[in-house]
């Protein structure tokens, strides 16, 4: 080779690069043969393999030939590679219907605000499928900022079909188009919520209905174009419909209640329905076809007349409901309630909010005919009155355990005697919130009928005292929750008594907003008290002194405990506060300004297993 290269006649080669040369051979790894043209090269002429020239890209094909190559991708891992290279991969791959024979759906995921983009949908479309399969989805849009599309929403389609459950809130661009594929596509839909998505219609409703027979839940809110159609497909197709809630939609009227409810008679256990323009006619059909309707909520009804609800108790098919609200409903009476409670034989919960013409006298008659009754929640309802209580609580076919009374301004306070004998209620959780005209002399007439009470809850109640409260203990046998939250007036004395009383039993105190409360209750809240887990003293006059206290209690096992407000804890607490936290996984400190900035870092980083509020 060197005595060839060395040559120096006509036929020399000429050692150069390979850029000088049209072509190459490769014959070995390590030798190559160049030979010289016969004619001359031009200098014009363009050479398809120089290294100076652009390298074709498969990104250079269109979206039908990268269509078909994603298309034989079968391995999870592979198309995720892919779709991380740009969002046309992405977007292509996501464009591909996927067989997901093997995902159970397991998987959960949520979308909110401004992470709600069609891009993301499109990569859990991708990505999810060799992890267990997508089973919940959740997009909420927050103030109308949500970039989601019927795009998004086909990619999840495609991508998840072991789709079980899905809810769209407050998204302005999702219309009908989306919904048809996640109908073709999700056969195993279960759950379907939608609120305020106005592009959506009855035709994506009866899509869902048709494509998706096992669906369970369905609830749909602030929907103006979904109406009577909708509701009567999805009572013709899915007959394992077990809970209905439909929420203000204006196209919805008694056609479509009532075809919904008389064709899902079998399996429909829950019920609600609000803001809508039905009358008496869905109520009586609800009376006579609700057999198996465990839970009913009526709200904003203003169609629907006291003879409404007077069929629907009278119709005697509603044996199984045992929970039933009702809600700003002008045509429930004294008349109406009482036939409710004689055709509910199972009732057990009853919630009455703002219904005005309910008065107190005929709560006794209510009770007496609804002999399974075990919680009443009367809010705004104002026409109840003391005697109406009293007359409720001494019924003796009475199984009451549970009385929640609600801003009920007709409530005022009386210094009449009732003849109460020795009789004793069988009530086991009082609340009354912000009733202002409940005084001494309605509680102490409770009172007298409440030894059996176990969680007392008195809120908001401004006339509240020592003198009416400490008797109220001292006829309870074991109270268990106490929240006195608001009380202004109590003082020291009643948390002392408290403390004396029920010391063995409180696991729950809330004093929050009690102005006069002092170290002296914590005193004595250290000293009494053996298996408290929950304290609020936020907003009272308690100090360091107070908190040494409570800290110093060898039996004392706080979960909670909250300060907030409290200018007279200083960062000389801190000892206290980390003795506490051995403890505790939720401390208050919001407010508690007299806390250096220091102290709290040291809390934070102390007390790692407490989440701290400051």
């Amino acid at each position: 080779m060197p005595t060839l290269l060395n040559y120096t006649g006509d036929d020399e080669f000429h050692p150069t690069s390979m850029e000088d040369f049209p072509c190459f051979l490769p014959v070995s790894s390590r030798i190559n043969v160049c030979f010289q043209p016969n004619k001359r090269v031009r200098a014009n002429l363009k050479i398809p393999f120089r290294r100076d020239d652009t390298n074709p890209s498969i990104d250079d094909l269109p979206d039908e030939c990268l269509f078909e190559i994603f298309k034989r991708l079968y391995n999870g891992k592979s198309k995720s590679s892919c779709a991380c290279v740009s969002k046309r991969w992405l977007m292509l791959l996501s464009s591909i219907r996927v067989e997901e024979t093997e995902n159970n759906g397991y998987l959960t995921r949520h979308l909110e605000g401004k992470k709600a983009t069609d891009i993301r949908l499109a990569a859990i479309a991708i990505g999810i499928n060799n992890k267990g399969g997508l089973g919940k989805l959740s997009i909420k849009g927050l103030n109308s900022i949500c970039r989601v599309t019927n795009v998004g929403l086909t990619s999840i389609a495609y991508g998840c079909s072991s789709l079980r459950a899905l809810s769209l809130w407050n998204i302005a661009l999702i219309g009908d188009e989306g919904l048809l594929e996640i109908a073709k596509e999700c056969h195993l839909l279960e759950k379907f919520d939608v609120c305020q998505c106005p592009l959506i219609s009855n035709k994506a409703l009866i899509a869902i209905a048709e494509g998706c027979p096992n669906l369970t839940v369905l609830s749909i809110e602030s929907c103006p174009n979904i109406g009577n159609e909708g509701m009567q497909a999805i009572g013709r197709s899915c007959s394992k419909l077990e809970s209905i809630s439909i929420k203000d939609c204006s196209l919805i009227g008694d056609s479509g209640v009532s075809s919904l409810i008389s064709s899902a008679c079998s399996s429909l256990h829950k019920v609600k329905l609000q803001g809508l323009n039905i009358t008496d006619f869905s109520l009586a059909v609800i009376g006579h076809y609700g057999n198996v309707v465990n839970h009913l909520t009526l709200c904003s009804l203003k169609n629907v007349s006291e003879k409404g609800f007077w069929v629907m108790g009278n119709a005697q098919a509603l044996k199984l409901l045992v929970s039933l609200t009702i809600s700003s409903c002008q045509g429930v009476t004294n008349v109406s309630l009482e036939a409710i409670g004689n055709g509910c034989k199972s009732l057990k919960q009853i919630c009455l909010q703002k219904c005005s013409f309910i008065s107190g006298e005929e709560l006794a008659a209510f009770s007496k005919a609804a002999r399974t009754l075990e919680s009443l929640q009367l809010e705004e309802c104002n026409r109840i009155t003391i005697s109406g209580i009293i007359g409720l609580l001494t019924n003796h076919e009475s199984n009451l355990k549970s009385l929640v009374l609600v801003k009920c301004s007709g409530i005022k306070d009386t210094t009449l005697q009732f003849p109460l004998l020795s009789y004793s209620s069988s009530l086991r959780w009082l609340s009354i919130r912000n009733c202002t005209g409940f005084g001494a002399g309605s509680l102490a007439l409770v009172g007298r009928l409440c030894s059996q009470l176990q969680h007392l809850d008195l809120v908001g109640l401004y006339g509240l005292t020592d003198a009416v409260l400490v008797p109220l203990l001292e006829s309870c046998e074991g109270l268990v929750k106490v929240n006195l939250s608001g009380c202004l007036n109590l003082t020291d004395k009643s948390i002392l008594a408290l403390a004396r009383l029920h010391g063995a039993t409180l696991q729950l105190v809330n004093l929050e907003g009690c102005r006069k409360i002092t170290d002296q209750s914590l005193v004595a809240i250290a000293d009494n008290l053996l298996v408290l887990n929950e304290l609020d003293v936020s907003n009272c006059a308690v100090s360091d002194r107070g908190l040494i206290a409570l800290a110093r209690a060898q039996h004392i096992n706080l979960l909670i405990l909250s300060l907030a407000g409290c200018c007279g804890i200083t960062s000389r607490s801190l000892p206290s506060l980390e003795r506490l936290g051995k403890t505790l996984v939720g401390l208050n400190l919001k407010g508690c300004n007299s806390i250096s900035n220091g102290s709290i870092e040291v809390l934070v980083e102390n007390l790692w297993r407490c989440d701290i509020l400051v």
